[in-house]
């Protein structure tokens, strides 16, 4: 339901990449499977979670590979067939089964979904059908209650008229149609709306209007899981070290993110909706189709899925993020190429939509730049370090022990590697890349090419670095009163200390260290934050983390 990215991999060992293939469509470039092989077995590694990947032409598979372990205890390597949690990519088929139904005449996207679940509080029930399927409801997501999303609420069963009770009273961020806002609650209503009209659950909806006609053996209910003999397991990372995923019962994301299945299935799936063997020419027309807010202007989505674009070529897709799973898939009409990538971890060596783009763009002929990295001018560098501000944001570029950093404001810092010509790339498990040069006038600017683009957006150099808080000295006792666990609305914090000092834990993210700057405020540096503890009665009670102007509390258990 949402993803979280952290670069865990750390392991070397024989590789365990199974590979099978099809016979090669005539539009897939002929080195196309070595590139594939090569680009898979350096995105996950052999002896940890890894993943599921394949690519279709015209309905036809033209490369399937996998790597990595869908069991890391048992050492059981991912195949074709290993089965994976799907997350927020069930919602297309939801989407498809409310459109179907709008088809027959008994659903009206344009009806408010009192019309359908009479018993919905005001003034939310006044969304209507559409926007719960394009996240303009402005109905609470429940994913985003401060402190709901903890395993002693997400590890029980819960039926959807006990789902939607957690966020049915809560006041409305939004009006209706006025802003775009992704929306788990959204989708736990079109389940329940399928509930409605129909009288079945929404999942058995599911499998007889899409999974059995199109013989999708794989794609299934996430409460059966357990029952499922090729099931992965789920996997994190917690105090920078591999350890499961936390708990879930799979009836907690419902019609948002509770569906299981193979990225092949997934792949038939893609062809038969994208051909129109799903729903009606019309509306599949609007299921892909941007919305429009009452202000007038656009959000890239659609009913379920996004309108987007690869390498210049339109197209259309859509990523899962579940506790231990990451995916993505994507769809270029003009090529007919489907592609799809599972991961067993919510903390993948490389993200899915990684793989997935490099991937796509390799069976298009259009691949990502490649990037050498070469050694550091750094005296050709210092004169271009600075600020540089965009349109919508700001960027950093810094220096230190030989090594350049970039940053987004409110973002983590990442090291970034020289590649001649004032190039610099982020490693093999990003796409973007920029360029620092002068422009006319001699003054720098930075060419930021994000996610790859070939056309860059441009940054006009604005001052030097910022000067960074000064850090004190706090003695090792000093240090103790503040190690601990902290419940936020993201989830449990941990504050550990070793020799070096503090160290954060962010659920499914890599540990950071704070550095102190008083006695009980610290720089959060790695994400450009400051984090103040508090005390009642002589003790340390909680902490507040001040990002970007914007104040996120934890109490101290």
């Amino acid at each position: 339901m949402g993803d979280t990215l952290t670069n865990i991999r750390k392991f070397a060992a024989p590789s365990l990449l199974a590979l099978a293939i099809a016979t090669p469509a005539l539009a897939v470039p002929p080195d196309f499977k070595a590139k594939a092989d090569a680009l898979l077995a350096e995105a996950y590694p052999a002896d940890g979670p890894g993943a599921s990947v394949v690519v279709t032409e015209h309905g036809k598979i033209i490369y399937q590979g996998s790597r990595g372990l869908a069991d890391v205890e048992a050492k059981r390597p991912i195949d074709p067939q290993t089965v994976f949690r799907m997350g927020s990519i069930t919602k297309q088929f939801a989407a498809a089964v409310v459109l179907q139904l709008a088809a027959e005449g008994k659903i009206k996207l344009g009806d408010p979904i009192s019309t359908y679940l009479p018993a919905y509080p005001a003034p939310a029930n006044t969304a209507t059908v559409a926007q719960l399927l394009n996240h303009t409801s402005g109905i609470q997501s429940y994913t985003s209650i401060p402190g709901w999303m903890v395993e002693a609420n997400t590890a029980r069963s819960y039926t959807t008229e006990q789902l939607v009770a957690v966020f049915k009273d809560l006041p409305p961020p939004s009006k209706p149609g006025e802003q775009w806002s992704y929306n788990n609650s959204g989708y736990v209503l079109v389940g329940a709306l399928i509930e409605a009209v129909t009288g079945q659950p929404w999942q058995v909806e599911v499998d007889r209007r899409i999974v059995k006609p199109l013989g999708l053996k794989s794609i299934r209910y996430g409460v059966e899981e357990n029952a499922v003999p090729a099931m992965a397991k789920g996997y994190t990372i917690n105090g920078g070290k591999l350890a499961p995923s936390m708990k879930i019962h799979m009836s907690v994301p419902a019609a948002a993110g509770a569906l299981l299945g193979t990225p092949t299935d997934l792949a038939a799936w893609g062809y038969a909706l994208h051909h129109n063997k799903v729903v009606s020419p019309p509306f599949y027309a609007q299921m892909i189709a941007p919305t429009k807010l009452s202000d007038g202007s656009t959000a890239p989505y659609g009913f379920g899925i996004e309108p987007e674009s690869l390498r210049g070529e339109t197209a259309i897709g859509h990523s899962g993020g579940i506790f231990g799973f990451s995916t993505d898939s994507i769809y270029v009409p003009s090529k007919d190429i489907f592609v799809a990538v599972f991961a067993n971890s919510d903390s993948p060596a490389t993200a899915p939509a990684i793989a997935m783009r490099r991937l796509a763009a390799l069976a298009i002929d259009n691949p990502f730049p490649a990037f050498q990295t070469i050694a550091l001018d750094s005296k050709a560098v210092e004169p271009m370090l600075g600020v540089y501000r965009f349109a919508d944001t700001e960027r950093v570029v810094s220096m230190r022990d030989g090594k350049i950093y970039a940053r987004r404001r409110g973002a983590p810092e990442a090291e970034v590697h020289p590649a001649g010509e004032g190039r610099f790339h982020y490693g093999p498990n990003e796409l973007s890349w920029f360029r620092l040069a002068a422009d006319s006038a001699g003054k720098p600017v930075m060419e930021m090419h994000g996610n790859g683009n070939d056309e860059p957006t441009l940054g006009q150099w604005s001052g030097p670095v910022p000067a960074m808080a000064a850090t004190v000295a706090l003695a090792p006792e000093a240090l103790a009163r503040f190690v601990g666990t902290y419940e936020s609305p993201m989830g449990k914090l941990e504050v550990t200390r070793d020799e070096a000092g503090l160290t954060l834990h962010v659920p499914r993210q890599q540990p950071a260290p704070l550095r102190p700057i008083s006695d009980h405020d610290f720089m959060f540096d790695r994400v450009e934050a400051k984090i103040s503890f508090s005390e009642k009665d002589g003790k340390v009670s909680g902490l507040v983390i001040d990002q970007g102007g914007k104040q996120l509390p934890a109490t101290r258990d």
